[in-house]
């Protein structure tokens, strides 16, 4: 009769550090592959930069020719934003994209009756360009005073792993309507590019050239490679000929008119489009995205630290962190992206995927999105890739980094009532209520808060359309108010507790001190 399995058998113990990965933080694979890979990085990033703008810009009254100048403005922005953060902000490897947070009140703005009655379609653009960029403006500074003044690292000390656990999961799984949803809109080439995704990062990780896991590491670029010269060929043999509109506008690729339009060289400059405007009414709509872009980047930092085999980050530097962070929207607003930034949630699971969370390689990557954003033409080339490749690869991604929210249970003690009452409730109202703003807006082309207010409606309809900010309302309040005193244990507060401070743990200095020796001038708290 065998013998019963010991306790450690059976349990996993507890790790700060998630281990298993190639390279962490701070240690850097050689120069050829970091480029490469910084390239990687690049080609997803582009999902994100160029789905926004091609989706607002019709509705401004823009044509390719703005549509391809938004994408690259934005894509600048992106480089200046991500290298800002990796060297003074948290200092972590997480790329600096555009925001869909922001849809709600652009949306808003774009329907502003004034804006709407200007007959001249050019004219109606740059109008309604000029008012996001305004209210951008102003919604920056939610951001930068929370971050800079060291509020938010006080509000940040009520989270513990319990209450942080379904927010860094809910920002990866509240963009479930992004991944299949999408990829299903082209069938042919998305489940093919699943399928191909998968298989080269997991299940031929070990084939190896030159001691390096070649296809674990660049499964996104052999993948889209393969699949988007599938679909080139099945565009050029004329077999979406016949198919309807629709089908056309997601399959092909030569629909998206970004090469044609695209100058050979441009430079993005502040102010491109002309002074801006200001409106209180859509400042205030904005100031909500803000917000939430705030939360879902403190989910997303978390997540990004774990996935970077790094300790999470103290608070100061999480809140240091988001005052970059408000430096970026600040020059979104300034330059016109015609949305505001966040971290990219694909590129975070893109280190998970990789199992390469080095610093360098990020940097690498925001170097490619400055350099190509002003080369137009070959920017475009990349940036004409049909968008259900990209969904595709995000079904995998997100997952990924939802999975890295709840590896945070880890600390907790999931055999609580209180704790299993919180996260389900949690994690449930983060999906329900999302999902109630989208159907019922989708149905009365209104959002549920609709008074005359306009700015009351996009206050609230921004703040319930985002899942980890409704999860961080429900499970922090929850936390904090359910025998939150007697359960600190069950909470994980003595893990938690020496990554608040900076001097709480010694590895802290390893990852998170400033370069050029800027901490005498800022010293961590």
């Amino acid at each position: 009769m065998a013998a019963d399995p010991k306790p450690e058998e059976i349990s996993h113990p507890p790790m700060d550090q998630l281990q298993g990965l190639e390279y962490c933080i701070d240690s850097n694979p050689s120069w050829g592959e970091a480029i490469a890979l910084g390239f990687q990085h690049y080609i997803l990033a582009l999902g994100t930069a160029v789905m926004i703008p091609s989706f607002l810009v019709p509705l401004m009254g823009g044509n390719h020719g703005d549509k391809v100048r938004v994408v690259q403005t934005l894509l600048f922005v992106e480089g200046i934003n991500t290298l800002l953060q990796t060297l003074f902000g948290t200092r972590l490897p997480t790329v600096i994209g555009g925001s869909y947070a922001f849809m709600v009140p652009i949306i808003s703005i774009i329907h502003d009756p004034s804006l709407m009655s200007i007959h001249d379609d050019h004219l109606r653009f740059i109008s309604t360009m000029r008012a996001v960029q305004g209210a951008l403006i102003v919604s920056s500074s939610i951001q930068i005073i929370l971050g800079y003044s060291q509020l938010w690292a006080i509000c940040s000390r009520f989270f513990s792993p319990l209450g942080t656990v379904p927010v860094i999961a809910l920002v990866g799984f509240g963009l479930f309507d992004r991944g299949f949803p999408v990829a299903g809109q082209c069938v042919e080439i998305g489940f093919p590019m699943l399928i191909l995704f998968v298989i080269c990062s997991q299940y031929l990780k070990n084939f190896q050239t030159k001691q390096v896991p070649i296809l674990e590491r660049f499964a996104l670029l052999l993948s889209i490679t393969v699949i988007w010269a599938y679909a080139h060929l099945l565009t050029a043999s004329g077999a979406y000929k016949h198919r309807p509109e629709i089908t056309q506008l997601n399959c092909r690729t030569d629909q998206a008119y970004l090469i044609s339009s695209a100058p050979w060289i441009k430079i993005p400059y502040p102010l491109q489009w002309g002074a801006p405007t200001f409106d209180a009414g859509h400042c205030f709509g904005m100031m909500a995205a803000a917000f939430v872009s705030l939360i879902e980047s403190t989910g997303a930092y978390k997540a990004a630290s774990r996935l970077a085999s790094a300790t999470p980050p103290p608070a100061h530097v999480l809140s240091r962190g988001i005052g970059w962070q408000g430096i970026g929207i600040l020059l979104d607003g300034l330059f016109g992206t015609m949305t505001g930034s966040t971290v990219s949630v694909e590129n975070i699971g893109l280190l998970g995927s990789t199992r390469v969370g080095s610093r360098r390689v990020i940097q690498i990557s925001a170097g490619f999105m400055i350099f190509f954003s002003i080369l137009g033409k070959f920017g475009a080339l990349f940036a004409s890739i049909p968008f259900p490749i990209f969904a595709a690869v995000y079904c995998v991604l997100f997952g990924l980094v939802a999975s890295v929210g709840l590896s945070f249970l880890q600390f907790t003690n999931m055999n609580s009532m209180r704790n299993l009452f919180i996260t389900g409730v949690a994690f449930f109202l983060g999906l329900s209520v999302p999902e109630y703003f989208r159907e019922y807006t989708i149905k009365a082309y209104h959002g549920p808060a609709h008074t005359r207010a306009g700015w009351f409606n996009d206050f609230l309809n921004t703040i319930f359309f985002s899942s980890p900010t409704v999860a961080l309302i429900v499970a922090v309040f929850l936390d904090n108010t359910l025998d939150y005193k007697e359960s600190a244990r069950d909470r994980g507060m003595p893990w938690w507790v020496k990554f608040r401070t900076f001097k709480g743990d010694s590895r802290n200095e390893e990852f998170y001190t400033l370069p050029f020796n800027l901490d005498r001038f800022f010293p961590p708290s």
